[in-house]
């Protein structure tokens, strides 16, 4: 066998098949084009679904590829194991109509015994079928393997709902007796046992047949395409090859531990933490590459969650500073020959990575602490208001809080956690409203009355002076903490007719300040609500002042929107239009009107594209000041309810005219786009609506339909439960829903997002009801599968097994049956559940006065940590701990088999 890199490997595998008339296809982005169900590209397969499910036909119906593939359902068990990776190259060969099982099994054998290619004795290798695919166990016994090394598993097919399936055949190699410590052998492949000896490096997916619900496989037609999709981990491959003892040894991995060794000063040894910190950074940096950023929602979530862990196990390597962002460069060195973008993104990925850790270090160390705190306890569960404070005070994702406490034995409840997240969030928004409105009633603002020059309509930043410092109601003549500041002139915009005030920081000579809040004084001065950060103000200091630019922009945006939406809800709606209220933010705006006539989703969809018609225009801003009757008699507007001077400030935005003091784009272009989030009815003819534009688009409207989404995941997650358990049982259902999950940009989004939530949670419901039908009719004919666990004593036979997932009412049907069924019969079922087990038992009358069904029952419950009882011929029962449910049954039996 070769000794290959991994980069050598890729191209040969990449060459061969080229050879074979296969086409390479480039890897598609992490991203999913145009496929929104899916979060990332999960496998080689994913970007060519179009091809196989036959909407599509390629050019090449052979085709072979890298794929670059990120997987994050189970995140907690990277750096356990040692093939488990969020990130991952899938290479593949694929038929699309073309070849099939013949050509299939020759290609692979070929590829990786040929001493022109990889070279590894056949001996070695040990193949899997399916066991009524006899063509293909014919086929490798054809080629030359061994019959003693091919294997037929019922696993071996590849079936995920209706459409394209088929048995598929893998591929192990052997790596020795050094890797199966308790000499196990092949019986390590025949009964499935996870193990690092026999690594699987190959599957190939044989989609010869079409699955129909309600149909056995044995009745599934034929397609009329037979595929074939082959995946071969990388990752896996390169272990090989290389002679590794796990992934992570190979050259894919070792610079990128080698730079972590640097950084800690610590040698590596096959430390968890060394490899989290090498698997993550290799995902981040391909994703960030591909678009992705952080958040908290989606693909941003899974970004943020991944670094924060990695941060996490990089301190139990003593590294207490930024060290993730130093890793990318070892990243784009592995990776950048195959991947020329990541080098061309280095520079972007690198600071977007320091950003997120420095957010992430701020928080860390004293959220650590305080959860060190909360698992000093022999309580096992931690509150959900404990985990949310975890979550919004220091940081922490509630997932890694999930895997931290779990590591310590804890557990903490989702719903709890949830609840208390909504309720805080609705106290923390109350208790600055009343913050806000408190400080404006304060007698010092009353008191003064030197005079403040608002200059922020045209400047975002100015040298002033200090003439007024206000803290707890009182001049002052020297600020530190928090308190009031008032200048001479000021860029910050003040709370005032309906729009939020700027944010920014004061700079002097010995201090800087930041920014919270601008309130309009009493006497009309711009006030500033302060926190120093370093050193203290003093009155009559020169300063710096500095209004935070971006948010400025976003919400002069928003604000010059909210003109344009007045100006198309007239021209839109039926009915007296009129303003009722408004407020302006930098993130959405919200506008209240009345309206005589009635509004409808249809009305709310034509007035957002008119607004955006509006924007194309890019025309000017006017801004004028001139006499208020004049401005009247011009047709102007007041768009918040604010108190006019005799000569006011009007602003027109293409066809909109009105009175306003707020601030405004400089060209109806620079809002870019607009998009109507959501409305509500206040009253009688009363509505609200909250809109967005620009780069907040698609981050608020995803916030908007997240109670959709949230919705629809626990549906598709129950759905997707009903049918595994389905499966299971050998039940077959039929459900496959696609959904839609990519960014929403418009109202239209939003409204279907409502309207799918509401289609789904039907079908749901009908699915659930006719498993339970098909569950009950099931269980309640297959009798016969008990016979197995039939035995016989002196009292006659009796039954004692353990079943999984059974509901209790179809459980007490099944127990009746078979006590029927039995001669002088007893049964004892242990139900388990989720870690919980329920106990029932029956026996016919004749035996009762031998056999205590209500005892059994009671002693059975006591041993897994519950309670239970009942009469002579019936009880039931249960617990909370099944770790000794083998040892249950076995006394259960015991006492059975020795009754005389």
């Amino acid at each position: 066998m070769k000794t290959m890199t991994s980069n050598e490997i890729r191209e040969m595998y990449i060459k061969y098949f080229e050879g074979q008339g296969h086409q390479k296809f480039p890897s598609a982005s992490l991203i999913p084009d145009n496929d929104p169900t899916l979060l990332w590209i999960n496998a080689g397969v994913t970007p060519l679904k179009k091809y196989f499910d036959g909407s599509e036909i390629p050019k090449n119906r052979r085709i072979v590829s890298s794929q670059k593939c990120i997987r994050t359902n189970d995140i907690e068990n990277v750096g356990k194991t040692a093939r488990h990776h969020t990130f991952f190259e899938m290479l593949g060969n694929f038929s699309v109509g073309d070849y099939f099982k013949k050509e299939a099994v020759a290609f692979s054998y070929e590829l990786l015994t040929s001493e022109k290619y990889f070279g590894m004795d056949k001996d070695k290798l040990y193949i899997t079928v399916y066991p009524t695919d006899e063509e293909t166990y014919n086929l490798w016994l054809e080629i030359g393997v061994d019959s003693d090394h091919i294997i037929k598993l019922e696993s071996n097919y590849w079936e995920i709902g209706e459409g394209p399936c088929g048995p598929d055949t893998e591929i192990f190699y052997d790596r020795g007796k050094k890797y199966d410590p308790d000499n196990l052998g092949i019986k390590l492949l025949t009964d499935e046992i996870e193990n690092d000896r026999y690594i699987e490096i190959w599957n190939n997916v044989l989609s010869q047949y079409n699955a129909k619900s309600g149909f056995s496989r044995k009745e599934y037609p034929e397609l009329p395409s037979k595929n074939i999709d082959t995946g071969m981990g990388l990752e896996r491959m390169a272990c090989v090859l290389q002679g590794t003892e796990t992934n992570y040894e190979t050259d894919l991995f070792m610079p990128i531990i080698e730079e972590v060794k640097k950084i800690s000063e610590q040698e590596y040894h096959g430390e968890m933490s060394f490899k989290v910190i090498a698997d993550h950074i290799r995902a981040l940096t391909f994703a960030i590459s591909d678009g992705a950023v952080f958040s908290n929602e989606g693909r941003g979530y899974v970004l943020r969650r991944l670094l924060r862990r990695a941060v996490r196990y990089g301190k139990k390597l003593n590294i207490e500073k930024p060290f993730m962002y130093q890793l990318v460069e070892a990243v784009v060195k592995i990776m950048g020959k195959t991947y020329p973008e990541l080098k061309d993104n280095q520079s972007n990925i690198e600071k977007l990575v320091l950003k997120e850790e420095k957010l992430f270090h701020k928080t860390l160390s004293s959220g650590e602490k305080r959860l060190q705190e909360l698992t000093n306890s022999n309580i096992k569960e931690i509150s959900g208001e404990d985990v949310f404070k975890l979550y919004d005070t220091y940081g922490f994702p509630f997932e890694l809080t999930q895997e931290i406490l779990a590591e310590k034995g804890f557990t903490v409840s989702i719903n709890e956690f949830n609840e208390c997240m909504q309720k805080q969030k609705e106290k923390a928004r109350q208790a600055r409203k009343k913050e806000a409105s408190m400080k404006t009633q304060n007698k010092a603002f009353l008191d003064f009355k030197t005079d403040s020059t608002f200059i922020g309509y045209d400047d975002y930043e100015c040298i002033t002076e200090v003439i007024g410092l206000i803290k707890n109601e009182e001049l002052v003549s020297e600020l530190y903490g928090s308190g009031y500041v008032i200048l001479e002139k000021t860029p910050f915009y003040a709370q005032s007719g309906g729009q939020a005030p700027d944010k920014g920081t004061i700079e002097g000579k010995n201090f800087d300040a930041e920014v919270v809040d601008v309130i309009k004084g009493p006497n009309k001065q711009h006030i500033h609500f302060v926190k120093v950060q370093k050193g203290k103000i003093k009155m009559g200091t020169k300063v710096n002042a500095k209004i935070d630019v971006e948010r400025r922009e976003s919400i002069m945006k928003n604000h010059s929107a909210a003109h344009l939406l007045l100006e198309a809800l007239n021209e839109t709606l039926e009915g007296e239009i009129l303003q009722a209220g408004a407020s302006v933010g930098s993130k959405s705006f919200r506008f209240d009107f009345t309206c005589t006539g009635k509004v409808t989703d249809e009305d709310l969809v034509l007035a957002e594209k008119l607004v955006n018609e509006k924007i194309q225009t890019k025309v000017d801003a006017v801004i004028e000041y001139m006499p208020l009757t004049e401005a009247v008699k011009k047709g102007a507007i007041a768009l918040f309810v604010d108190k006019y001077d005799d000569v006011v400030r009007t602003v027109k935005l293409y066809d909109s005219f009105d009175l306003c003091g707020g601030t405004h784009v400089k060209n109806v272009g620079d809002i870019n786009r607009f998009a109507i989030k959501l409305i509500d009815s206040k009253g009688t003819n009363v509505y609200r609506i909250e809109a967005v534009t620009d780069k907040n688009i698609e981050d608020q409207l995803f916030a908007e339909i997240k109670p959709y989404n949230d919705e629809m995941k626990k549906l598709l997650s129950k759905a997707k439960n009903i049918v595994e358990t389905a499966y299971i049982e050998d039940i077959n259902l039929d459900f496959d829903v696609k959904i839609d999950n990519s960014k929403p940009t418009s109202y239209q989004d939003v409204i279907f997002n409502r309207n799918e939530v509401e289609m789904i949670r039907e079908q749901v419901k009908e699915l659930e009801k006719n498993y339970y039908q098909r569950k009950q009719e099931t269980a309640l004919s297959d009798l016969d599968h008990f016979d197995q666990f039939i035995e016989e004593n002196a009292i006659g036979e009796y039954i004692v097994t353990k079943v999984e997932n059974y509901d209790l009412s179809i459980l007490k049907q099944l127990i009746d049956k078979l006590v029927d069924k039995l001669d002088k019969g007893f049964v004892f079922i242990a139900n388990v559940t989720n870690n919980n087990v329920n106990f029932i038992a029956k026996c016919h009358k004749e035996i009762s006065a031998q056999v205590n069904c209500g005892d059994y029952i009671k002693a059975a419950s006591v041993k897994a940590k519950g309670n239970g009882g009942g009469s002579k011929v019936f009880g039931q029962g249960g617990g909370n701990d099944i770790s000794s449910l083998d040892e249950i049954l076995t006394k259960v039996k015991e006492k059975i088999s020795k009754i005389k």
